[in-house]
C-alpha cells in the first residue's frame, strides 16, 4: 500500500475508522471523509455534501487517488437512509471517478450488507434503481407510514448491489475494479447501541443471520478485506458482492447454485 493514496468514506467511526487504520498502518495515505472529526467534512445525503466530498478529496489528493472504499451508511427508518446509502454512495463513486482514472492502478469498493437478501423490500429496491432520488424517498416514507420502516436499510443495500453488477463492466473497461463487501453483523458501537446490547433483539437477529465463524464477527476481519480490494494486488476481480459474515449467506442459501 506505499505510495498508495486512498479514500475512505465513512472514516469517523465503525468499519470505515477501521478500515482507515488498517489502510494507514500498511503504508497508505488515507483522506478520511465523514461528517465529523475527519479530513474531508461532507454530508452525503444532500446535493451540496456531494460536491463537497469531491471538492475536498480533489484538493487534499492533488487530483489523483488509487484506492475508494466508500463505508459511509446509517441505518434508520428514514429516507435519509436511501439518500446516504444508496444515492450517496453512487455520487461518491462517480464523483471520484475521474480521480481514480488518474491512477496506474486504481481500485473502488462500497459496502453492502447481508441484510440485503435476508430482509429487503423489492420495490423500494427498483424504485432506487430508477435512479429518481426524490421518487425512492417517497418510497421509503411510505415503508415507514406502514410499519416497515426496517425494510430501509436493506432494501438500499440491495438496490447497490445490484446497480454495481449492472456497473462494474463499465468500470472495468476503463479498468478500474469495482466491488463490494457485504458485511455479516460486526462488533460496532453502531451494532451495539442498535441491537445487540439488547439481548431479545440480538437473539432475533443472530437466528435470522446465523453466523457459524461467531456473533458478531471481528470489526478489524471486515477493514482487512476491503483494504485488500483497493490494494494493487486485487488485479483482475470485479463487479463481486464478497460475503464477509461469518458463514451466512452459505447457511442462508445452502444447496443454492445461485
Amino acid at each position: 500500500m506505499e505510495d498508495r493514496i486512498c479514500v475512505v468514506t465513512g472514516a469517523a467511526s465503525g468499519i470505515g475508522a477501521a478500515t482507515a487504520g488498517h489502510l494507514e498502518r500498511s503504508g497508505a495515505k488515507v483522506i478520511r471523509c465523514d461528517v465529523r472529526d475527519a479530513d474531508v467534512l461532507a454530508d452525503l445525503t444532500t446535493q451540496e455534501g456531494r460536491a463537497a466530498l469531491v471538492a475536498g478529496v480533489t484538493a487534499a489528493s492533488g487530483g489523483r487517488i488509487d484506492g475508494l472504499v466508500a463505508v459511509a451508511g446509517i441505518a434508520l427508518p428514514s429516507e435519509l437512509t436511501v439518500r446516504l446509502n444508496f444515492f450517496g454512495t453512487i455520487a461518491t463513486l462517480e464523483g471520484l471517478r475521474p480521480l481514480l482514472s488518474a491512477s496506474p492502478q486504481p481500485r473502488a469498493v462500497a459496502v453492502s450488507s447481508l441484510s440485503a437478501i435476508v430482509a429487503a423490500d423489492e420495490g423500494l429496491a427498483r424504485s432506487c434503481l430508477t435512479m429518481d432520488e426524490d421518487a425512492a424517498a417517497a418510497a421509503a416514507r411510505a415503508l415507514v407510514e406502514s410499519g416497515q420502516g426496517r425494510a430501509i436499510y436493506p432494501s438500499s443495500k440491495l438496490a447497490l448491489n445490484r446497480w454495481l453488477r449492472r456497473t462494474a463492466l463499465s468500470w472495468a473497461q476503463d479498468g478500474i475494479p469495482l466491488n463490494a463487501v457485504a458485511p455479516g453483523v460486526v462488533d460496532t458501537e453502531t451494532a451495539r447501541t442498535t441491537f445487540l446490547d439488547d439481548p431479545r433483539t440480538r437473539a432475533l437477529v443472530a437466528a435470522a443471520m446465523p453466523q457459524p465463524l461467531g456473533f458478531p464477527g471481528p470489526v478489524e476481519a471486515i477493514a482487512s478485506l476491503l483494504a485488500w480490494t483497493v490494494s494493487a494486488g486485487n488485479a483482475f476481480m470485479t463487479g463481486q458482492i464478497l460475503y464477509a459474515d461469518g458463514g451466512a449467506e452459505a447457511t442462508l442459501r445452502a444447496g443454492s447454485t445461485r
